[in-house]
């Protein structure tokens, strides 16, 4: 994580992914991931409740990816490596099977 004017990086190891999707519109599925985190790699102090914003399309390419602390947006951004585990979740067979499925429906 970074915090905004800060020069302190601290990367987070994701352990486990809990998702909650939701069909936004005709463009966009909204999903908001709860990350358990190692217990080696620590959330920074200033950070209450972590969680993701994935904004995805409906074909399940992902547009955005924004950290929310307590659901609001927050003075940290994620780190590339911390994206990239994100980013892997997202495209697993498993999301894209539920992303495909929402926007069926």
């Amino acid at each position: 994580m970074i915090q905004y004017g800060s020069e302190q990086v601290t990367q987070l190891r994701f352990m486990t992914f809990i998702p909650r999707l939701e069909l936004r519109d005709d463009q966009w599925v909204d999903i908001e991931l709860r990350m358990i985190v190692d217990q080696a790699t620590p959330v920074p102090d200033g950070l209450i409740d972590l969680t993701a914003l994935v904004i995805c399309t409906h074909s399940g390419v992902i547009a955005q990816i924004v950290p929310l602390d307590e659901g609001c947006d927050c003075e940290f951004q994620f780190t590339s490596d911390e994206k990239e585990q994100i980013r892997a979740y997202i495209e697993s067979a498993e999301i894209q099977t539920q992303i495909a499925n929402l926007s069926i429906g």
